[in-house]
């Protein structure tokens, strides 16, 4: 068998062609959006008001198992993909386990994650619409960033309605997607009605994803030419991440490498839904026995201890609704270091397939995850994003459990991004001012209370 490398890189070349399209894949389809009146379907045209005609009619689409991408999209892909496959060797040897660690790296772009995989289509298919302006949501910041540096690619202006705590935490991802040409508005604001809204309800909140996409959506009905586009949770955004579970995939495949254990962060779960695609079609297909892992923050466990549920996409309840595992619409976070893992729900896919029992979900506090961080960091070189690090964390669970038992297992995570944007946390860490917070049951039940379907 040839030697395996450190780093795995493929050839230009061997750049997917095509993103897999897991829905087709799977035998309970995830469920399309409802209408809030009636949990009526709602149609694809009632959609195009918001989003690209051809991203809706890639979000309805459960029949396709490969869908084409364009040209003028793989083109731009050239810039910085295939991402390399790398053996954790020095990780291994830290923990002294028999287990083999593999991850997918995703940092290697400016934007620092993965966030480029989606952005680059959907601004792409807004511009051969011959749309003016799009609008959009950012957690921690690494969809914001992406979507400016996919925007100035291609000449399409945006505005970014950031999370306040994260815009407050994150001044550096902050400048460079202004850096990028967009203009940044942190949310909630006063320039919505949505936001001035749940200023007066909540005064002083430091936002969530879920005000965030609210904002984002009210801006882009009101203006003329513009959509909103979204960074995760839905299923076109999970098809275009595809791409980084078929170039891991077809690494594996030609270097013989057989995943026991899949694991990747999740917060909406698209990057956990792209590194899964073919794996999770293998599983549903009988070819593969192995593990998927879902790691969340303790601070927003919309899988762990959220409700199978009908809800509404955004805190100001303007979407249709979605069944996914939700904490429920009017749920806010506290704010907390893993910043982009803090939306109230759980990608439609990543739902159901969780609801079918072919994924697990754990979830971890912060300063057990930025253990996990600086051990990666120190044993590895790359300092990682703290979204990523809660795969780190679950990972090296999985690896010392094969070390107790001897064991030897290949585990494969996902490593979303890198952490030279987050240095706050990383300072809170190492000053020990880093605090936990886990919502009790009562906190819950407020969200869970917005619940109607």
């Amino acid at each position: 068998m040839t030697e395996i490398p450190l780093k795995i890189f493929l050839e230009e070349s061997e750049l997917p062609r095509q993103w897999h399209n897991l829905k087709a894949e799977m035998k309970n389809k995830p469920e399309l959006f409802k209408s809030p009146k009636d949990l009526s379907d709602v149609p694809p045209e009632a959609l195009e008001g918001l989003f690209c005609k051809e991203l809706v009619e890639q979000e309805y689409n459960l029949t396709d198992k490969y869908i084409d991408i364009p040209d003028g999209v793989r083109e731009f892909y050239k810039t910085f993909r295939p991402s390399p496959l790398i053996r954790a060797r020095f990780l291994e040897k830290e923990l002294d386990t028999p287990a083999k660690i593999y991850y997918k790296f995703e940092g290697t772009n400016t934007s620092g994650s993965h966030k480029l995989n989606s952005a680059a289509p959907q601004v792409y298919y807004a511009k051969q619409q011959g749309l003016t302006s799009l609008t959009t949501e950012t957690g921690a910041g690494q969809w914001g960033t992406a979507l400016a540096m996919a925007c100035a690619f291609y000449g399409m202006p945006l505005t970014v309605y950031m999370v306040k705590v994260s815009s407050e935490q994150k001044p550096y991802r902050k400048a460079v997607i202004e850096t990028y040409g967009a203009k940044l508005v942190a949310s909630p604001s006063e320039t919505t009605e949505i936001g001035r809204k749940i200023l007066r309800e909540n005064p002083g909140t430091g936002g969530s994803l879920g005000c965030a996409i609210s904002e984002a959506i009210e801006a882009a009905m009101k203006t003329e030419g513009c959509r909103y586009v979204l960074g995760s949770v839905l299923n076109h955004v999970v098809l275009h991440q595809s791409i980084i579970g078929l170039e891991t995939y077809k690494a594996c495949e030609k270097y013989d490498i057989h995943p026991d254990i899949v694991i990747g962060c999740a917060g909406g779960g698209s990057n956990l839904g792209g590194l899964i695609s073919p794996f999770m079609a293998d599983k549903i297909n009988g070819k593969l026995n192995a593990r998927f892992i879902a790691v969340e923050p303790s601070s927003c466990p919309s899988l762990t201890r959220g409700k199978w549920a009908y809800d509404f996409g955004d805190t100001g309840k303007t979407t249709p609704l979605m069944r996914m595992y939700t904490l429920g619409s009017s749920f806010i976070p506290s704010p907390s270091h893993s910043g982009g893992l803090r939306y109230h729900g759980m990608s439609p896919i990543v739902s159901q397939l969780y609801h079918d029992g072919l994924m697990e979900a754990q979830s971890y506090d912060q300063t057990k995850v930025f253990d996990a961080a600086i051990l990666f960091a120190r044993s590895e070189g790359t300092l990682p994003a703290p979204e990523s690090s809660h795969a780190i964390r679950a990972a090296i669970n999985e690896a010392i459990k094969c070390k107790e038992t001897g064991e030897e297992k290949t585990i494969l995570f996902g490593l979303t991004g890198t952490g030279y944007f987050d240095m706050s946390a990383y300072i809170a860490y190492n000053n020990q001012s880093m605090s936990d917070y886990i919502p009790t049951d009562a906190d819950l039940q407020a969200g869970f209370s917005s619940l109607v379907f």
